[in-house]
């Protein structure tokens, strides 16, 4: 099974959170649609600005977990390399 690893933010520069999944259009309308209570729902965090996709599920894991210690501008880099202008991906996935 594959994975992706995700960053949604909230606005250029806001909240962020990082996610991992098998089935990224069908996570990023459950967070966009508030589906399950949490932080993302709670900071209104629905943009999705950085995605990766990962032959195996455990690739992604593990990438996941690793993007996760990482400090916030590191994260900043890796969405603005792409994605200087913090658009939101998810309108290509469906």
């Amino acid at each position: 099974m594959s994975g992706y690893v995700y960053i949604l933010a909230s606005q250029r520069m806001g909240t962020l959170y990082t996610g991992v999944t098998n089935d990224l259009a069908r996570r990023v309308y459950e967070h966009k649609n508030n589906v399950i209570v949490g932080f993302t729902s709670q900071y209104h965090v629905h943009l999705l600005v950085w995605y990766a996709f990962f032959e195996t599920i455990e690739e992604a894991i593990a990438y996941e977990k690793r993007v996760k210690r990482w400090r916030r501008d590191w994260k900043i880099d890796l969405i603005e390399k792409n994605n200087p202008l913090w658009n939101d991906f998810y309108d290509e996935l469906v």
